[in-house]
């Protein structure tokens, strides 16, 4: 499974971005998947989870309220749409699967991942 996360840049305090994944040759549709990320010198920490059908959401309490995750089956795409970003979102954003069909929570144990994308939040 080879999945690429791009849309990351620099932005500055209260901007948005909006990053997405896709995957080659791996049809993401009948998996839950999401998003984790890791900041410079700090363990990595879940962000967000969608289940395989939209039917539930999960957020961190750190991004709730800021951050939205959604999916487009037909192309295959996950995306993280992140708004009033704050210095502290900095860090390098992944997407990942879950070999199920639901999250189960916003950091499930993940089974693939691919090569991040960086964001960076600073004035």
């Amino acid at each position: 499974v080879q999945l690429q996360a791009s849309g990351g840049g620099l932005v500055r305090p209260g901007e948005s971005l909006k990053l997405s994944c896709a995957a080659s040759r791996f049809a993401l549709n009948t998996y839950a998947m999401g998003w984790f990320r890791q900041a410079p010198g700090k363990e990595r920490e879940g962000v967000s989870c969608v289940d395989y059908d939209e039917g539930f959401t999960y957020y961190a309490g750190s991004v709730k309220g800021r951050f939205i995750i959604s999916r487009d089956r037909a192309k295959n795409t996950v995306y993280l749409q992140m708004n009033s970003l704050k210095p502290e979102d900095t860090g390098i954003y992944y997407c990942a699967i879950v070999r199920d069909t639901h999250c189960g929570g916003y950091y499930p144990d993940y089974d693939y991942w691919g090569r991040g994308t960086l964001v960076t939040v600073s004035s």
